[in-house]
């Protein structure tokens, strides 16, 4: 496994990684965000040229070569100073293997070397492999008066698209400055 920036021919493989990592959500009774359309080319490549997209690959091929596969990938924005965490998906393939811990990690240095203190996300509460997961990676929940002004705004944009159905919350992770 290796983690790298993201090549913009394969922004089209992050919106599949997107459908099939969300597809876990029917499972749990939410299959409006199974069937949520996941962030457009033009909005992955913004991430992108912002040096702000990353995939995780993983290496496979026989003797005539090595070919590197897609497996998972995270886009992040600056948000109140912080690095924001905007989506994170890891194919269900690649699923249980520390793609995800990795991404988060490869983007925690990114934020350390930028001089971000933290790591933001808003995530669902009660999904296994949402904010549960996020707590065993590092995260914690914010307070209501913790939340900055520009992450209300986003809880504010996520509610307007229906995400507040479920139970959210706003999660944070520290990072060591280097």
């Amino acid at each position: 496994m290796r983690i790298r920036p993201a090549g913009e021919a394969e922004l089209p493989v992050l919106r599949d990684i997107e459908r099939a990592a969300g597809a876990c959500f029917r499972s749990v009774g939410m299959p409006e965000i199974a069937d949520d359309e996941p962030l457009s080319v033009e909005e992955l490549d913004a991430f992108r040229r912002a040096g702000r997209a990353w995939v995780a690959v993983d290496r496979t091929g026989e003797a005539r070569g090595r070919t590197e596969h897609v497996v998972a990938y995270l886009v992040a924005a600056p948000v109140d100073g912080n690095l924001h965490v905007e989506q994170v998906s890891v194919h269900p393939d690649a699923a249980g293997r520390g793609v995800g811990r990795a991404l988060i990690d490869h983007a925690a240095r990114h934020a350390a070397r930028h001089g971000f203190p933290a790591l933001t996300l808003t995530t669902f509460s009660d999904v296994a492999w949402n904010a549960p997961y996020y707590r065993r990676v590092g995260f914690r929940t914010l307070r209501d008066d913790e939340v900055t002004p520009q992450l209300a705004e986003l809880c504010r944009r996520e509610a307007e698209h229906g995400l507040d159905r479920w139970p959210r919350e706003c999660m944070v992770r520290p990072v060591r400055q280097e």
